[in-house]
C-alpha cells in the first residue's frame, strides 16, 4: 500500500532522506521513530507528492506519489500534528465542509455517525471546534480522512500535545482503522505511543532507516534503550 524504494532527497547539499527503503502493508501501523531534524516530515512530504525525490521512488497504493501525484493523493487521509478547523463551525458543520470540498455529499446522520466513529463524543458534534481540545481536533481530522474513504493515513507527530487519555483514544482509533484494512504511517518521537500503536517500528537517523523490528518483539523500556543507543552513536 505505501512503498519508498530507495529514496534519497537533499536540501541545499544537506542529505535530508538517505537510500530509504520502508514498505506498509494493508491492515499495519508502521511508526517511524526519529528526532526533529531525522527526514520524517520530509519523507511524509515525498509520499504526499509534494517533494519529488532526488533518486529512488515512492508509491501510494501502486501510483507514483510524485509523477501521478492526484491519483495517489485521492487514497491518502492525511493528519497532521495540528489539525486547522474553522472555530465558528461545528465539529459536524466543519466535517460537512471538507467532504464537500472532496466531492463527498453526506446526510447530517451519516456525518454524525463518522464522528461518532472516530471516537468525537456526540455532545461535541454541534459544539463550536473554537472550544474543542487539540484531541478532539485530531478527531475531526481523522473523521475528515475516514469519510474520504481512505485507505492509506500518513500521520505526523498526531500524539504530540494530547493529554494521556486522548493519545490512547488515538492509540485505540489507528489500530480499529487497521483492523478495517487500512495502511497507516506514523511519524513520530513519542516512543510510548508509537510502541503501544504500531505493528512495526523503524528508526531514522540523519534520513536514514538505522533499525527495523516488529513491535511485539520488544517492550517500551527496550525499544526507547534501542533508540537512545542509536541516538547516542
Amino acid at each position: 500500500m505505501i512503498t519508498i524504494e530507495n529514496t534519497s532527497k537533499s536540501f541545499e547539499g544537506k542529505q535530508v532522506v538517505n537510500n530509504l527503503t520502508l514498505a506498509v502493508a494493508e491492515g499495519e501501523v508502521y511508526g517511524l521513530l526519529g528526532p526533529n531534524g531525522a527526514g520524517k516530515s520530509t519523507t511524509l512530504n515525498m509520499l504526499l507528492g509534494f517533494l519529488g525525490p532526488d533518486s529512488g521512488k515512492t508509491f501510494i497504493a501502486g501510483f507514483d506519489a510524485y509523477n501521478d501525484s492526484e491519483r495517489a493523493r485521492q487514497q491518502i487521509g492525511y493528519i497532521p500534528e495540528n489539525v486547522n478547523l474553522y472555530p465558528h463551525l461545528t465539529g459536524l458543520e466543519n466535517l460537512d465542509y471538507f467532504c464537500r470540498l472532496a466531492k463527498f455529499h453526506y446526510s447530517h446522520k451519516e456525518l454524525s455517525s463518522i464522528l461518532t466513529a472516530c471516537g468525537l463524543q456526540d455532545s461535541a458534534h454541534h459544539q463550536k471546534t473554537g472550544s474543542y481540545s487539540k484531541g478532539m481536533h485530531q478527531k475531526v481530522g481523522i473523521a475528515t480522512a475516514y469519510a474520504k474513504k481512505a485507505k492509506i493515513y500518513l500521520l505526523d507527530e498526531p500524539a504530540s500535545g494530547l493529554d494521556p487519555l486522548a493519545s490512547n483514544e488515538l492509540s485505540s482509533l489507528l489500530k480499529k482503522l487497521a483492523e478495517e484494512g487500512s495502511a497507516i504511517l506514523m511519524a513520530s518521537h513519542d516512543i510510548f505511543r508509537v510502541r503501544e500503536t504500531c505493528n512495526k517500528i523503524g528508526i531514522l537517523k540523519h534520513g536514514t532507516l538505522v533499525k527495523e523490528m516488529n513491535a511485539s518483539e520488544v517492550t517500551a523500556n527496550e525499544l526507547e534503550k534501542i533508540y537512545l543507543n542509536y541516538m547516542q552513536d
